[in-house]
């Protein structure tokens, strides 16, 4: 299971900047290869696909495969022309979404 999601995005940025995000959710990712105490394997739980949109349109997207680390960590630059909200959603093998919303100001 994840914990809420940490995101950073400047405040405010100028009309046309390349602004930097930063994403980092805690999870514990198990790739299912490996085995319990009992000698089952232990099933597959990785956060398989992150997407950030902007005002509704997607401008990173990502498919995450299990040799990713856990508590993935996610940078990306994207080119802001106006004001609005990012939002971010991580989603899990067991059907699990986890969200975050980030407001930016272009002046």
């Amino acid at each position: 299971m994840a914990t809420k999601p940490r995101v950073k995005v400047p405040k405010k940025a100028a009309a046309g900047d390349v602004i930097t995000i930063k994403t980092l959710i805690s999870h514990a990712m198990e790739s299912g290869q490996r085995k319990g105490k009992d000698g089952n394997l232990i099933p597959r739980k990785i956060i398989n696909k992150f997407t950030a949109e902007f005002n509704g349109a997607t401008v990173f997207s990502a498919d995450i495969e299990p040799g990713v680390a856990a508590n993935p960590f996610i940078e990306f630059n994207v080119k802001v022309m106006e004001s609005g909200t990012f939002d971010f959603k991580w989603l899990d093998d067991d059907g699990s979404e986890y969200t975050s919303s980030k407001e930016i100001a272009v002046e």
